[in-house]
């Protein structure tokens, strides 16, 4: 492909449809070819040539061009007529085990921000309870499926035509711990503690009352204890069993951005320089993790930003660490990885348009 790559996005309706829709047409490869925008459902509006996009997002209007824009009727005589080669879904699960293998068979690359794709051990997909769990269809999509996590699967990215995006919890998890499992430094008997906390719009935009204002202003709350659908992302990504990590996410009173705190006992002490040292070998060559060296990642140095913030504190005596992972729950969350993961797979620098 080359920078005439035609783009299309269903669900641009939703925060992270719309911080999607600002990183393409602000792509400086894309600049050309704006994406297409697509609604999955079909109303009076859509049928009458579409809603112009800077209605629904007015944070999106520009001066070269964007007002023109319109969220169209999904069809995929649309996408053929506009020439789309990779189709971005930032749709329900559901949506995405019903078009991702329609897209696969049209022909074109499709990156999924949903969790349909992102698992592949059967056990960790049944808190999905996908209808077609099992089918013929089901398991042809999965085996082309790719976890788009560029800091560890970068080459096969690079030739995928199904990337799963990653959970936004589980990126910030993953990402902190990866190096050292890698590294076979953890004592997994004592396990692991994941202690995670994300703004409000890590539950999406549909309000539920639970994300209501009066419940989640001046309040933190904990949920989906041993049950949260991200907890098989970290077993498959990491290597760890179940009874190895305790993963507990919670609800922070902030618009937006992921805090996790993560507690690891290492089979032999260790060195602040050695497992510093881990870090920055591990992340050499990957543009959006950032190590802090001598103080502790935080919210507010990465919202708005791509990057992923990564930093600890070793005991006295070298055998314990506290692990803190920061990102923006939207970006390196949710739309930025994927705009990373368009770049590995289009064969662009990873952090072009993220920058």
């Amino acid at each position: 492909m080359t920078e005439s790559t035609q783009t299309a996005v269903v669900g641009v309706t939703g925060y992270a449809g719309a911080e999607l829709a600002r990183l393409l047409l602000r792509h400086p490869r894309l600049g050309g070819k704006p994406p297409v925008f697509v609604a999955r459902g079909e109303g009076r509006e859509l049928s009458n040539g579409g809603i112009p996009l800077i209605e629904v997002h007015p944070q999106l209007a520009d001066n070269n061009g964007a007002g023109n824009l319109r969220m169209e009727a999904f069809s995929w005589e649309l996408l053929a007529e506009r020439g789309v080669e990779v189709l971005f879904l930032a749709t329900p699960h559901e949506q995405s085990r019903e078009w991702a293998p329609i897209a696969l068979n049209r022909g074109l690359r499709v990156i999924d921000l949903s969790g349909a794709w992102r698992l592949h051990q059967p056990s960790n997909r049944a808190v999905y309870a996908f209808p077609d769990e099992g089918s013929e269809q089901a398991r042809a999509t999965q085996a082309q499926a790719v976890y788009g996590m560029p800091e560890l699967h970068r080459g096969r990215i690079a030739g995928a035509r199904l990337v799963a995006n990653p959970g936004c919890f589980s990126t910030s998890v993953i990402l902190a711990l990866k190096p050292l499992t890698a590294a076979a430094l953890l004592d997994l008997n004592h396990g692991i503690v994941a202690d995670s906390k994300s703004g409000v719009s890590g539950a999406g935009r549909a309000p539920t009352p639970r994300t209501h204002f009066m419940y989640a202003a001046d309040n933190l709350s904990a949920y989906g204890v041993f049950s949260h659908r991200h907890t098989g992302e970290l077993l498959e990504q990491i290597g760890v069993g179940a009874g190895e990590i305790v993963f507990t996410p919670h609800l922070l009173p902030i618009p937006r951005g992921i805090l996790s705190t993560i507690y690891v006992r290492f089979k032999q002490a260790q060195t602040r320089d050695a497992l510093a040292q881990v870090y920055r070998n591990f992340y050499a060559s990957c543009p959006m993790v950032r190590f802090h060296e001598k103080s502790l990642p935080q919210i507010q140095h990465v919202l708005h930003t791509n990057y992923a913030d990564i930093g600890f504190e070793l005991d006295a005596g070298g055998e314990r660490a506290v692990i803190v992972s920061c990102l923006d729950n939207l970006l390196k969350g949710a739309a930025g990885q994927a705009v990373q993961n368009l770049n590995v797979v289009l064969g662009w620098p990873e952090a072009e348009g993220l920058t």
